[in-house]
């Protein structure tokens, strides 16, 4: 395979609080199919339709990763105003009658679109693109493979969302018969297997470009390197314990090997990791964060109103419906130990540990005294009941905490002074692929046998996982992780280290499940009540608020709806 040369940004929107959406679908003007590709004006316009389907990752109406883990806590009047529906299903309240974040049939109409129609159309343009007369072969064939990787995607979108499905690789004729419209789900395996082998023929096939070239008409397609980042996740997924029952070894190899190709060609591309975490998500860095962007969502206009969600309440015009819980905030390591403070000797719960935690704590999360954020603000933050920016003010955080993470610090809301900029939702970087090599090639030394696989390394792998966790540690100035850790040592340090450096890219929600640890983590979240004492001193108190988890949530229900026109979907246990 040719070395990727630069994995480019896809740039389509960033959609955080908002309605906009990207494309609309297949122009009016387009009465049927065969008149859709008589040219490639218009087959291109069916192209755009292909990837509308994208799912809106930046959504909280729409990406139950967002808010439906246990890094953030929604306030109440946010909640109701945003529809936030990861909230509900983290407190159980979905239902197969009218599912929650419905990417099946996408009739909740919460920006959640029906992928299996997204699916159909790209279906459509498969079957049909090869009849444009105005365009060269090459052109063809890179919108073929553009758009057989939405195709696997949104497959694989609803793989991990509702286990086996039925694979729709063509779509049905009109004239079926009732047996052949009712489809039965495909197995895990033949699921996974559609997934892997079309992005491995997708890849190999070179019809994507290595890098986009014109950037003013074609910033936001898909290059091969984001194929190659699709493939790699996917098979740590497919080799994970909720996929993978029996712990079958060559499914973390396999997975080693996808997540290892990616990186050795985002070396040889000079892709590395950003000096700077916070510029990740900075107004620039669809430009200046390319070493380490692979694949992200990019506003098509300026914006503020992710700050007007986020800022904290007491500012004017800011809200602060996203918290995060102290449960994230424990997650932090002691900067000089690399141990997170409840593993410290001497640790009293009563105390926050504040001072000395890993850099990247306070520049994702915003803490009672902080200044100047946002930069505008001239006055510490207050989040002491009480306080300017604290309960009992309708909408203030009940955690103890704002974000920070992907706000503009500089957007001021102020109506006299008010401000926007660009935002980028970040899909996959390549601080994200060291962490899954680090995952596949430990597991595979585990499952080998290997009492210290943390350290292992052969001829075929010659990055260690405690190597490969130490990129992002190293960019963080965190102290690396032990050599000779026990298994169970590494594993426990690793699932933090993912939690703090992954925080609020929408994987928390996806990696409990897959470990199949949501009774573990998914029951509670902890917060933190802080009250000022008449001598200026503080008193902090841990608040645990319960939540409910049911195994059945490991995977969505499949909609009533569906089932009842076709008799042979079976629906997911407990629903």
């Amino acid at each position: 395979m040719k070395k990727l040369q630069l994995l480019i940004l896809n740039c389509l929107i960033i959609v955080l609080s908002s309605c906009d959406s990207f494309l609309d679908i297949v122009p009016d003007d387009i009465a049927t199919i065969d008149n859709a590709f008589t040219m490639r004006a218009q087959a291109e316009k069916y192209l755009f339709t292909c990837y509308y389907y994208l799912p809106a990752h930046g959504l909280l109406e729409a990406n139950p990763a967002i808010a439906g883990g246990d890094e953030l806590y929604i306030t109440e009047s946010f909640r109701s105003a945003a529809h936030v529906h990861a909230w509900y299903i983290s407190h159980n309240m979905q239902s197969s009658a009218r599912p929650r974040c419905d990417y099946w049939t996408g009739a909740d109409q919460q920006n959640n679109k029906s992928l299996y129609q997204g699916i159909s159309d790209c279906n459509i343009f498969l079957e049909n693109i090869q009849k444009v007369p105005d365009m060269t072969q090459a052109e063809k064939d890179r919108w073929a493979a553009e758009v057989r990787f939405l195709k696997v995607y949104y497959h694989y979108w609803l793989i991990r969302m509702y286990g086996p499905i039925p694979i729709m690789d063509r779509n049905i004729p009109v004239n079926a018969s009732e047996d052949e419209v009712k489809v039965f789900r495909s197995t895990i395996d033949e699921c996974f297997d559609y997934v892997i082998n079309s992005l491995t023929e997708i890849i190999n096939s070179n019809h994507l470009p290595d890098k986009i070239m014109n950037e003013a008409e074609e910033l936001g397609r898909i290059t091969q390197g984001i194929a190659m980042a699709i493939k790699a996740e996917v098979m740590v997924t497919a080799a994970s314990p909720l996929f993978n029952p029996t712990n079958d070894r060559n499914l973390w190899h396999r997975a080693a090997v996808a997540n290892k190709e990616l990186i050795d060609n985002c070396v040889a591309a000079n892709m590395s990791l950003i000096n700077d975490y916070s510029a990740l998500w900075s107004a620039t860095s669809h430009r200046t964060a390319l070493s380490e962007l692979i694949f992200g969502r990019r506003a098509t206009r300026t914006t503020n109103s992710f700050e007007g969600y986020n800022f904290p309440v007491g500012l004017e015009n800011c809200n602060g419906g996203n918290c995060p819980t102290q449960t994230l905030v424990d997650a932090y390591e002691m900067q000089a130990t690399g141990l997170r403070p409840d593993e410290t000797n001497g640790y009293d719960p009563a105390q926050p540990y504040y001072e000395g935690r890993d850099p990247r704590f306070y520049l994702t999360i915003a803490k009672n005294g902080d200044e100047n954020w946002p930069s505008w603000n001239d006055t510490p933050l207050q989040i002491y009941q009480g306080g300017v920016n604290a309960e009992p003010l309708s909408g203030a955080t009940p955690t103890g905490y704002y974000l920070k993470k992907y706000c503009q610090a500089a957007i001021d809301l102020r109506a006299s002074t008010s401000s926007a900029d660009y935002h980028t939702w970040i899909t996959f970087r390549l601080g994200e692929f060291y962490l899954n090599y680090a995952e596949a090639v430990f597991k595979y030394f585990e499952l080998g046998g290997n009492s210290t696989a943390a350290d292992a390394t052969d001829g075929e792998f010659t990055m260690s996982a405690t190597a490969a966790v130490s990129m992002t540690r190293d960019r963080a100035k965190m102290p690396g992780f032990p050599i000779g850790m026990a298994n169970d040592g590494f594993w426990k340090k690793y699932q933090n280290e993912r939690m703090v450096e992954l925080a609020f890219e929408g994987h928390r929600f996806w990696d409990v499940r897959r470990w199949k640890e949501g009774d573990k983590h998914f029951k509670s979240i902890v917060e933190m009540k802080i009250t000022r004492n008449s001598d200026g001193t503080y008193t902090y108190n841990r608040n645990t608020v319960r939540r409910q988890w049911d195994d059945k949530m490991y995977f969505f229900p499949i909609p009533q709806s569906e089932r009842a026109k076709n008799s042979n979907l079976t629906q997911n246990p407990g629903w």
